[in-house]
């Protein structure tokens, strides 16, 4: 387990990645996790960054926390890969939001299809839900459908080559565009220049703190993951290998 370079008093946010970091891959968090968070909750603000939707932010770890708690002031929430901002005022508000435009959105997942065909990917025979997602603000494939069991996630695109395949074909399509890779079957589309540096640059405005007081905990932080962009922003960032290795590093700090 990795560790962060300075104590936890040294920080005034401390930011998560869901998928991988808080909990598998679209599964609920889990309840111990849910009370390390809670405990962190006391002592700092803490948000959460991801690719999913606010829906999928409600499911995965909302519905997993008490359900009202004075310490939701201390917890912002940024789904669709930074793209919007919630923030608690007695219940969640929006506080910004990148939407994209029709023609933008028509542009995206055309050209999407295009690419799942010049790349000669096969929909299997048995699909979990939708493959393209509108999100509003960011648009996401998922090659087994967006409610595939992490059984058959796990063993689709291990080695992420038959996804970088297809970014790389979109990307070359949509270079107005950023193409990245979220999870484990999933592309996500958004503006150009919107990741989860973004939203880490967002947050450092809306809280009125510099990178020196943030810490960012993810299990994508290699080149080339959808955490990787958190390293340009200059806060601290400790890598985890997954859910029990988070548990043991906010162990450690609490």
């Amino acid at each position: 387990m990795s560790k962060p370079p300075r104590p936890l008093s040294a920080y005034s946010l401390v930011i998560f990645d869901l998928d991988g970091t808080l909990a598998p891959s679209k599964s609920p968090v889990d309840p111990e996790m849910s009370e390390l968070v809670m405990k962190l909750l006391t002592k700092t603000k803490v948000a959460i960054i991801s690719g999913g939707g606010y829906p999928q932010f409600q499911t995965q770890f909302l519905h997993s926390l008490p359900i009202s708690s004075e310490s939701f002031t201390n917890l912002l929430l940024l789904p669709t890969s930074g793209t919007k901002l919630y923030a608690w005022r007695g219940n969640w508000n929006e506080q910004y939001s990148e939407q994209l435009t029709p023609a933008q959105k028509e542009k995206i997942i055309s050209s999407l299809k295009e690419s799942l065909l010049a790349t000669h990917f096969f929909a299997p025979t048995k699909m979990y839900g939708e493959a393209i997602e509108d999100r509003g603000s960011q648009i996401s494939f998922s090659a087994l459908g967006q409610h595939a069991p992490i059984e058959a996630k796990q063993t689709w695109d291990p080695d992420r080559t038959k996804r970088e395949t297809i970014a790389n074909n979109l990307r070359a399509k949509i270079p107005e565009f950023d193409v990245r890779l979220g999870g484990m079957t999933t592309i996500d589309i958004t503006k150009k220049g919107i990741n989860k540096a973004f939203g880490i640059r967002k947050l450092e405005e809306f809280l009125k703190l510099g990178p020196d007081h943030i810490l960012f905990i993810g299990d994508a932080l290699f080149q080339g993951g959808n955490d990787f962009p958190a390293k340009a922003t200059g806060v601290d960032c400790v890598q985890v290998a997954g859910p029990e290795d988070t548990k043991a590093l906010l162990k450690s700090l609490l």
